[in-house]
This record gives C-alpha cells, sequence and structure tokens, in this order.
C-alpha cells in the first residue's frame, strides 16, 4: 500500500504541532519542530516498513526531535533561549489555551509527552509504544497529570 504524503501531511500537520506546542509552549519553536519532523517522514516514508500505524511512527518521530531539542536547549546559553521567548510572546493565542501549554510546559519532559499524546487522542497501547511505557504505566500517568493539570487551571480561575 503506497502512501501519499500530502495525505499524510494534512492528516498529521496539526496533531504534530499541538504535541510540540505541549512539550515546549512557543508556538514558532513549535512550527519549526513540526517542520523538521515532516522533512523526516518526507525522507523516510518510503523506508517505513508498516509495522506500526503510520500516525504512530510520526508521532515517535515528532517526539524524538522534541527530545532533541530540549537537550539543545539545556546547553543552549540563558540569554538566547530568553530572547528567543520574548520574540514569540508577541503571538496571540486563546488565554485558557495558553494557560493549559503553560501548565504542561511545566510538567516534566516525560509527563509533556505523554499529556500530549493523550490530547492528540492518540491510543494509549500507541502512547506506550512511543514512549517504551507500560500501558499501565501510561493510563496511572495519564490520569495523574490530568488532575494536576485541573489543579493548576483551578489556580489560574482564582487568580
Amino acid at each position: 500500500m503506497k502512501m501519499d504524503f500530502n495525505e499524510i501531511y494534512k492528516r498529521y500537520w496539526d496533531k504534530v504541532y499541538r504535541l510540540c506546542m505541549g512539550y515546549f509552549n512557543r508556538p514558532a519553536l513549535a512550527q519549526d519542530l513540526t517542520q523538521d519532523t515532516f522533512v523526516q517522514v518526507w525522507k523516510h516514508l518510503s523506508s517505513f516498513r508498516q509495522q506500526a500505524e503510520v500516525g504512530t511512527w510520526i508521532f515517535r518521530i515528532a517526539t524524538n526531535i522534541c527530545l532533541r531539542q530540549s537537550q539543545l536547549q539545556q546547553r543552549m546559553p540563558t540569554t538566547e533561549l530568553t530572547t528567543e521567548i520574548e520574540e514569540e510572546e508577541t503571538v496571540e493565542t486563546d488565554h485558557r489555551v495558553h494557560q493549559l501549554y503553560q501548565s504542561i510546559s511545566q510538567l516534566p519532559e516525560i509527563d509533556r509527552l505523554l499529556i500530549s499524546l493523550y490530547l492528540e487522542e492518540v491510543k494509549q497501547a500507541e502512547i506506550a509504544q512511543i514512549t517504551g511505557l507500560s500501558e499501565t504505566n501510561v493510563r496511572v500517568r495519564i490520569h495523574r497529570i490530568k488532575s494536576a493539570l485541573a489543579q493548576q487551571m483551578k489556580k489560574y480561575e482564582t487568580e
């Protein structure tokens, strides 16, 4: 079965973008990482073995790209990062969505990935496959993350 890159791009671009936004909460960076993901999908589509769903494969690529970016940022001098964030703050987003992304960005790295995939309606079995965690662990962690985010969102409402 031959897969059409344009169809894959149209179907998954928004989902990958939201995954990257959930991970970094920076629109310009999320867009760059999404584009990097689809460059890799384009390069490797012909060698995709279809041992997993195409969405699982794409999310795995996006997850790896986000993890690499996170490692790069940990080594980046703070002044460069601050300048980049200040430039992106001019982008307007819905206030509640911004608060949610802000809350997600404060989670530990693996939790950001888990909840971002969950919000994209990726099945827990696929999340387990993407992250290398057991399905039970994924289910428990997502439940805990949702509870923590709900509490954080309540704090925003009372402020």
